[in-house]
């Protein structure tokens, strides 16, 4: 191999075509922020799905979800959001992709994230799954965690920006009443 083949990862200029990372993101937080701010930064574009889970009752609809996106990734020019309903290897394939990114917080994470990352592969061999680590910083924070936090009237600022707090805590008086 010429030492011109030899790529550098850490060069912005070297990156890899289109990713695409999936998920509820009931709400977004600053953990999945992470995970697109470093994606973003090994891929040429990526894209964030906004899908639904049907084991789950969100507490924001899909279009408020992708609206929230949307605003916390304005400053990002190569990062856009869209909403999906089907499978997710479905939307990666229709968006031209062949990479799901996806973040890691926890051992147990990690199962369910191999047991979907199988079950993908199976479905479309031609997409291949990239985990990025969450930082330590993040790795306890969950949607489901953030919603009881504002339902009991806590401290968002740690863990979303200041839009989707706003947003949270209207959510929760609108519940209330």
């Amino acid at each position: 191999m010429k030492k011109s083949e030899i790529r550098n990862p850490t060069s912005p200029a070297k990156r890899n075509g289109i990713a695409v990372y999936t998920g509820v993101f009931d709400p977004v937080h600053l953990g999945h922020i992470d995970v697109i701010e470093r994606g973003r930064s090994i891929f040429d574009r990526l894209i964030v799905g906004v899908g639904i889970n049907p084991d789950k009752s969100p507490f924001f609809s899909t279009e408020e979800r992708v609206e929230l996106l949307r605003k916390v990734v304005r400053p990002f020019d190569n990062v856009e959001v869209q909403a999906f309903d089907d499978l997710a290897v479905h939307f990666v394939r229709r968006t031209g992709a062949h990479v799901m990114l996806r973040g890691l917080r926890t051992t147990s994470d990690m199962e369910y994230e191999f047991n979907m990352s199988l079950m993908n592969h199976s479905l479309d061999p031609g997409i291949e799954t990239v985990f990025l680590m969450a930082k330590d910083t993040y790795a306890h924070v969950t949607g489901s965690l953030l919603r009881q936090v504002a339902t009991f009237g806590g401290p968002l600022d740690k863990f979303v920006p200041p839009e989707v707090a706003a947003a949270l805590m209207a959510r929760v008086r609108e519940r209330q009443q």
